[in-house]
Formats: C-alpha cells, sequence, structure tokens
C-alpha cells in the first residue's frame, strides 16, 4: 500500500481559534503533521517593537499557550508541529517550549530557522546595489531607511526540509512562506528533489489549501447555511502521496464542511495571476487543477503544474507612516441617515477651523462611513432608510497634534449635535501607522540557518546544537512573466440553448459563488461559476470594465481579468482598491474581505433556464436569493 501520510492546519493567523491545535491534535484520525501560520506582514513590525522592549519578546506566545497542555499528547502521538509562531525571535520561542517542556519533565527538540531578519543589514545591501524597490511602486527604499520598523525575507520549505533531519518535535521558524512550511514536510517523507516541479505544486497547492484554516473547510464560505455547524469546526487536513495528488479532508464528527465548492473559493483567495503562483520552491500553475468529491468532507486535488523558480525571495518590509485615530457615534432615526452626514459634517468642519486657528495644515487624510447603510459596499445599494447607524469618522496624518485636536472634537456631538446620538466609548485613540512595503531580494543575500535546542527529560537547560549554516539556494532563473492564456475547454455555444425563451433579473448570487482577499493595496475576487454553463455566462459578460464599473466608487486603479476554466472561475485583481491597504487604510474593511460579497448583489440579466443547469448541490442558500 502506498504510504500516505496527513499533514493538518491548526491555525491561519495570529488570533484564529486557540483551540484548533487541541482539536487536531486529539482528532480522530492520525497524523504526522501540523502546521500552524501565525504571521502577517503587520504581526512583523508588532513583534519588532515587543522585541526592542524586551529581548525574551518577538514571538507568538499565544503559540506557547497552546502547545504547552498537549505536549505529552504530541509526543506520545510522535506528532510534528512545523510553525512561523517563531516571529522575529525564533530562538526565544525554543527556549519557552523548553521551558514547558522542563516543567512537565518531558525531553523536547525543537529546530529553528532563522536568518530570514535582514533589518540589521538593510545598509550594507544598499551598498551592494540591492535598493529594495517597492513592488507595486517602483520607489527606492532609500529615502525610507529611517522609517523602517522590520525586513524580513521569506524563505521556503529548504530550510524546514532542513530542520527536519535533525528528526525535532517542533520546528520554528521565522518569515517562511505559508505554503513551504506545509510543503517541507512532503519533500522530507517523499524525497522529492528540487526539479520534482509538479509534485513540488501539487504540495504547494495544498499548502496554499490548508494554510487560513477554517476556510477550507466551511469558514467564510459563501453558501453559510450549507454548513452543518460552525461549532468546533473542523480544520483541513492533507493527505498526501508521494505521486503529488492529495486529499483534503477533516477530522469526523467536528463542524465545518469540505466540498469542491469549498475547495474552489480557498483556491481563489488572494490569487494573483493563477499561472504564476510564485514562491521560493516552485511556480505552481493553477489552471490545471482538477477537484473530485472524494466522500463526505473529501476532496481530491490534482493536476496541478509546477516550473522551475525564480532566484529571487519576497521581502517584507515595515515602515513607520505617522498616525491614525477612528471613533463611533451611534446616530438613531428617524433620518438618521441625513443626522449622521450632518455630524459628520459638523466635525469635519469644526476640526478644519480648529487647524486653521493652530496654523497648522489641512489633515493629510479623513474618512466617513456610515455603518448600517452600506460602508463596506458603498455605491452598489439602493437608497434605503435605516434606523440607526454607527457613524465612523478616521482621520490619518504625520502629525499626532492633528490628530489630538480631532479626537477631543468627536464627543463633542453627544450633546451639541443632532438628536438621537448614543455615546459608544468616548474620544478615539490614537495609533501609529506602519505601512507595507513589498520588496525583492536576490536569494543569495538572505541565507537560513538551522539550529537545534535539546531539553532533556531530566531537567536542566537545554542544549542548542548548530545544525546548519548560510544554507545555499540553487540558482534557477525561472520567470515570473506568464505563457499564453490557459485553453478553455468550455465554448460559448453552451450558452445557445438556452438563449431561447425567457430572461430574468437576479443577483449574481443566483448563479455564481466567491470569495476575496489582499495583497498590499490591490484586492482580488474570485468569481466562480455554480456551474459550467455559469461559468460561461460569467466568461462573456463579467468583463473587467463592468467590474471597474460596478466598484467605482472604491477602485482607484485597472482592473485586471485572469480566466480560471477548470475552476469554472474568473479572479479579478482591483488596483489601488482598498485605501492603501493594512494599517494605512482608513476603510472599514481595509483587506477587500467582502468585496466577493458586493460583487455577488450585483445584478444582472441571464436566460432563465441559466438556473435549471446548476446542481443542487452548487445551488445558492435561500436566503441569498432575496434581492
Amino acid at each position: 500500500m502506498a504510504k500516505v501520510i496527513r499533514i493538518a492546519n491548526a491555525g491561519g493567523y495570529w488570533g484564529d481559534d486557540p483551540y484548533a491545535l487541541r482539536r487536531q491534535v486529539l482528532g480522530e484520525l492520525p497524523i504526522q503533521y501540523v502546521s500552524a501560520d501565525f504571521l502577517a506582514e503587520i504581526t512583523m513590525s508588532i513583534l519588532q517593537k515587543q522585541l526592542s522592549r524586551d529581548p525574551g519578546a518577538g514571538f507568538a506566545i499565544d503559540f506557547i499557550t497552546q502547545v504547552e497542555p498537549l505536549l505529552q499528547e504530541v509526543l506520545d502521538r510522535k506528532i510534528k508541529i512545523i510553525t512561523n509562531a517563531g516571529g522575529v525571535n525564533p530562538s526565544a520561542c525554543a527556549e519557552a517550549l523548553c521551558t514547558a517542556a522542563r516543567k512537565q519533565g518531558l525531553a523536547l527538540r525543537v529546530a529553528v530557522i532563522e536568518g530570514d531578519n535582514i533589518a540589521p543589514r538593510l545598509g550594507e545591501l544598499r551598498k551592494q546595489g540591492i535598493q529594495l524597490e517597492n513592488m507595486e511602486t517602483g520607489e527606492s527604499l532609500e529615502r525610507y531607511a529611517d522609517n523602517v520598523l522590520s525586513a524580513n525575507s521569506y524563505f521556503g520549505a529548504l530550510p524546514v526540509v532542513e530542520a527536519l533531519r535533525s528528526d525535532p518535535d517542533i520546528v520554528l521558524s521565522g518569515r517562511v512562506t505559508d505554503t513551504g512550511i506545509t510543503l517541507a514536510a512532503l519533500i522530507h517523507e517523499f524525497g522529492w528533489a528540487q526539479d520534482d516541479y509538479d509534485k513540488l505544486a501539487h504540495g504547494i497547492v495544498g499548502g496554499h489549501i490548508i494554510e487560513c484554516g477554517a476556510q477550507a473547510t466551511g469558514g467564510n464560505f459563501t453558501d453559510w447555511c450549507k454548513v452543518p455547524s460552525f461549532r468546533d469546526m473542523g480544520y483541513p487536513i492533507m493527505e498526501c502521496s508521494a505521486e503529488g495528488p492529495f486529499v483534503v479532508t477533516k477530522h469526523p464528527r467536528t463542524g465545518g464542511l469540505v466540498t469542491c465548492q469549498t475547495i474552489r473559493e480557498q483556491l481563489l483567495y488572494e490569487m494573483g495571476h493563477p499561472q504564476r503562483y510564485l514562491t521560493p520552491d516552485v511556480i505552481a500553475d493553477f489552471t490545471g487543477i482538477a477537484l473530485e468529491q472524494d466522500g463526505p468532507d473529501r476532496v481530491r486535488v490534482s493536476g496541478v503544474r509546477g516550473e522551475k523558480p525564480t532566484d529571487l525571495l519576497k521581502v517584507s518590509v515595515s515602515l513607520a507612516d505617522g498616525f491614525k485615530a477612528s471613533g463611533e457615534i451611534i446616530v438613531s432615526g428617524p433620518d438618521a441617515r441625513a443626522k449622521a452626514q450632518a455630524c459628520a459634517d459638523i466635525i469635519w468642519g469644526r476640526l478644519g477651523e480648529e487647524l486653521q486657528r493652530e496654523g497648522l495644515p489641512a489633515l493629510e487624510s479623513f474618512h466617513t462611513d456610515f455603518v448600517g447603510d452600506d460602508s463596506t459596499h458603498r455605491a452598489l445599494t439602493p437608497s434605503h432608510q435605516p434606523t440607526e447607524i454607527l457613524l465612523r469618522l478616521s482621520a490619518r496624518d504625520h502629525s499626532r497634534e492633528k490628530l489630538g485636536i480631532f479626537r477631543k472634537l468627536l464627543p463633542s456631538l453627544i450633546l451639541s449635535g443632532p438628536s438621537g446620538v448614543a455615546v459608544t466609548g468616548g474620544a478615539p485613540v490614537i495609533s501609529d501607522v506602519v505601512r507595507y512595503w513589498p520588496a525583492l531580494i536576490p536569494q543569495e543575500h538572505a541565507l537560513p540557518t538551522v539550529s537545534v535546542y535539546e531539553q532533556g527529560a531530566s531537567g536542566g537547560e537545554p542544549r542548542r546544537v548548530a545544525r546548519g549554516k548560510n544554507l545555499a539556494w540553487p540558482r534557477t532563473g525561472g520567470s515570473a512573466e506568464a505563457g499564453s492564456p490557459p485553453e478553455d475547454p468550455y465554448p460559448a455555444s453552451l450558452l445557445t440553448r438556452l438563449e431561447e425563451g425567457s430572461h430574468s433579473e437576479v443577483p449574481l448570487m443566483r448563479i455564481a459563488h466567491a470569495r476575496s482577499g489582499d495583497k498590499g493595496d490591490t484586492a482580488n475576487i474570485g468569481l466562480i461559476g455554480r456551474s459550467p454553463e455559469c461559468y460561461v455566462w460569467l466568461r462573456e459578460n463579467v468583463s473587467a470594465e463592468r467590474v471597474r464599473e460596478w466598484f467605482a466608487s472604491i477602485v482607484r486603479g485597472d482592473v485586471h481579468r485572469y480566466l480560471v476554466p477548470n475552476l469554472w472561475a474568473i479572479n479579478f485583481l482591483l488596483d489601488e482598491s482598498l485605501g492603501g491597504g493594512g494599517t494605512v487604510s482608513l476603510f472599514m474593511d481595509p483587506q477587500g474581505k467582502t468585496y466577493g460579497q458586493a460583487l455577488l448583489r450585483c445584478r444582472v440579466e441571464i436566460p432563465s433556464r441559466l438556473l435549471d443547469t446548476i446542481a443542487p448541490e452548487n445551488a445558492a442558500c435561500p436566503g441569498e436569493l432575496a434581492p
């Protein structure tokens, strides 16, 4: 019988379900590996600040809290945990783990990957001609050098594979790609070579599916009413063989749902060009992926193609970029919308006058949200009369003094504005703005190191054993440029027989489901047909120009469209659509998580018979069919 290993995911971000690791370790299916992702771009800067105040900090302390009561089970079941919870101080995280093991009289072996932190070397790199230009704007980092908070290169699977060779119980890293911590286990188990590109690409796609935890098992699913239970959500598990194809499932008798629909949505999540999913290990092509329901809560994934990677690594830099503050008040009806607008005008007017009186320039940026009157979807909602609105006023500036004036003015509306205003928290808090700066660096300028901590069962301090220094990356020179568009097996003639007869106006939700995400200031929306015929209708009728028109109040840049026929899907990239993105943005939804649902609300005219092509299991939830 062919060897099969199971890799479970127990978290997609720092703050995810604190009990997911427990459910994965103690679940019914025997698993060999657990991956857990704790890092995002903003997280690195937060951890760096913690480290600057305390040399023993700088890692995801939540990981220690979650794993400590499970250490005995992890060791007894011979489960290996691979995680980037090490943040900007993996060695301190390893010492905390060893302390937890020592308290329980357990022997523990922890492999530590370091070297991703290039912030101390930025001056040296600039002298070598590496300017770390912003991937989105082309700007040089040099003019912002004094504002750098953190700078970390994204390692791939290579150092994790090296770490696994030392037979650790836990592998801790800093910035390793979300997919790399999954792929490494497969390379280690099956001995895949660095040029087994199709196999490596299967591992990357598997990592992409499970990296965001429950998003693959019913979380954030458009047709949420089909999910039997959201309590005790089952997190994803990959069942993998040496050939590459794999099955996504979850532990029996846990909440959630695994279907081709849930997997399609996660595949489209935060996707860029579907033919060029770039990683340090391989370039994966999503346009050949085949999905097959392999039983209840089991989906088989195959058909992934891979190409050799480039010789560059992505670098995530965070910069100090001023301050921002947001405050809210409740405005009740009648005339809630008009009164909320009046309140906003009062505050911004008063603020402008006070700044002028103090001899200060106008705010660099401010924003008004009428929460309850379609603040996230903006102009897509027909006019209606809300009975209450959460008025959210936000400001951003490099002058803390100006925001200090703003925060004092907001509470004044309670007694000196229109009627029906409720207190919701007083003066807003001023917070630091951290700007995300994506860049590229040649691999040879960011080399990982691996070391091992051994904690004896009899106690005493852990012993640190060096395992590998400055691991060399293979020079491959693959291209990031896409080739010809994928072959589309679905001809336009699929719609011909459906055009006869009546037509109906429906929300896109009737014929599609979707998921959206972000990369910097660009949002992506994966729009997925509910049948091949629905996909063809979407392909022929939902253009980049039409999406740009629908999102005219949000998008400031271009909209790009990529076809993914094998998934019945279209991926849209909306440039300059997130108000700067991340912590820079003043939007209610700075990561575009609601944009997919916004698109599905758009009303279109379709052949009525198109609805007959949708299988019952793919149909929209009844509540989603209302105007």
